[in-house]
């Protein structure tokens, strides 16, 4: 094994709100659209949505639910104005606000917003 991600996978029981969301509100481009699997066209790791269900059969631990927050996607910004412009426009297309931009102690610009399925994720820019 190699020490490095290919592919990020978020699992999920609400696959057209999702995939609407990351499509449409993040922009990302669909590659590959199986119904219950989609990829999105994405530089360096692949990125991918599954409905938990088509993975059933081959373990019982897809039918768990996970609780809390277990991981977090981060999105670079060109600069700290484009933290404050991207964090209004992902809002005004249906994305959840959890935090609005704030400066950070690690010198970093960032806004926290959450996906249809709750996932708390991140937009940053490094501070000038």
């Amino acid at each position: 094994m190699e020490a490095r991600i290919n592919l990020i996978t978020i699992w999920t029981d609400s696959m057209e709100a999702m995939k609407g969301f990351y499509a449409n509100s993040l922009g990302f481009e669909i590659a590959n659209d199986l119904g219950n699997y989609v990829e999105f066209k994405n530089e360096g790791v692949r990125f991918a949505l599954c409905m938990r269900e088509s993975m059933y059969e081959y373990s019982v631990e897809y039918k768990k639910q996970s609780v809390g927050q277990s991981f977090e996607l981060a999105f670079p910004c060109k600069g700290p104005d484009d933290v404050d412009r991207s964090y209004k426009d992902l809002i005004a297309k249906g994305g959840n606000p959890v935090q609005g931009p704030q400066n950070m102690p690690w010198g970093q610009r960032a806004a926290l917003f959450s996906d249809p399925d709750g996932n708390i994720h991140e937009i940053f820019a490094d501070m000038e």
